[in-house]
């Protein structure tokens, strides 16, 4: 078999001056990609910005000889992800694959959390990444193509004592990805999402030591470059990835109960066999959750 390769094809990293996305960037510009590589430069909790990263990142690919081009504009305001594809095909002519990355963290238990710190986490991760996709989806659906990764979290299939504001952007990206997977198949779009495990500045103070050597991020960014690979037909799945692990998530429903004279008294007499887990089924569809449930009433 050949190797997969992005010869010709353009990529827009978001988030790619460290960590996930900096690997990301790496790997798509060794096997071809041309990359705009995208990084405001800020500190863990988005304050600040810098050049710099960015910067770091397209040198190391040059020097390697690829091309890339640095961009430290904000996807979190519609001016600045308008940018940052405005930065693709300005450079390269066209954009062929976003890789939504960029995120901040603004940690903290629930009661103390204030409105600021969630909305400040739900703009970065939720918003930068719908208008960096909105922004691209024009010209992904003019050229007939495209490819779109993003990136959830555990914390988001699952959450996480402290993360009230990254578990609900986290899992918003799923159904972000979804949604783009269904109403991009027409033209040629596909999106999926990780839910990646690994040791970087944002996760090492939440993770074990012994992580560091097993869970690095270039054991994420294989998945995501043939997520974004034109042989990769699957769209709309999120994927567990993690020290060389990659493993299919999904949303399953158990086998459920049903009464046509549903009371309180009976939800909670049959409560058992409403937490039931099998024999589950795992709709891929609203249409097949709903199917579902009108079947059941024949």
């Amino acid at each position: 078999m050949s190797d997969l390769r992005f010869d010709g094809k353009v990529a827009v990293v978001t988030g790619a001056g460290h960590g996930l996305g900096r690997s990301h960037a790496l790997l798509l510009a060794e096997r071809g990609a041309k990359v705009v590589v995208n990084d405001l430069g800020g500190a863990l909790d988005g304050s600040g910005a810098s050049t710099g990263p960015a910067a770091e990142v397209v040198e190391l690919i040059t020097k390697n000889g690829g091309e890339a081009i640095a961009n430290a504009d904000s996807v979190a305001t519609p001016e600045g992800a308008e940018a940052v594809v405005r930065a693709a095909v300005d450079a390269f002519g066209r954009v062929d694959i976003v890789v939504n990355n960029a995120g901040i963290l603004r940690d903290k238990s629930f009661g103390k959390m204030t409105v600021e710190e969630f909305d400040a986490v739900i703009a970065v991760h939720v918003r930068g990444a719908f208008l960096v996709s909105r922004a691209a989806f024009p010209h992904m659906k003019e050229q007939g193509y495209g490819r779109i990764v993003n990136t959830s979290s555990p914390a988001g299939l699952f959450g996480n004592f402290g993360q009230a504001n990254y578990s609900t952007a986290k899992m918003g990206l799923v159904g972000l990805t979804k949604t783009l997977g269904i109403e991009g198949a027409r033209a040629g779009i596909k999106a999926n999402a990780i839910a990646p495990i690994a040791w970087t500045r944002m996760t090492e103070t939440l993770l074990p030591a012994e992580f560091e050597a097993k869970f690095t991020a270039e054991r994420i960014s294989p998945v995501v470059a043939y997520l974004a690979h034109e042989s990769c037909e699957t769209s709309g799945e999120v994927f567990s990835v993690g020290g060389g692990r990659v493993a299919r998530v999904f949303v399953a429903e158990g086998p459920g109960w049903r009464d046509d004279a549903i009371s309180v008294e009976g939800v909670r007499d049959n409560w058992e066999a409403i937490m039931a887990e099998q024999p589950y089924l795992q709709p891929t569809t609203l249409g097949q959750q709903a199917g579902a449930s009108m079947q059941a009433m024949l």
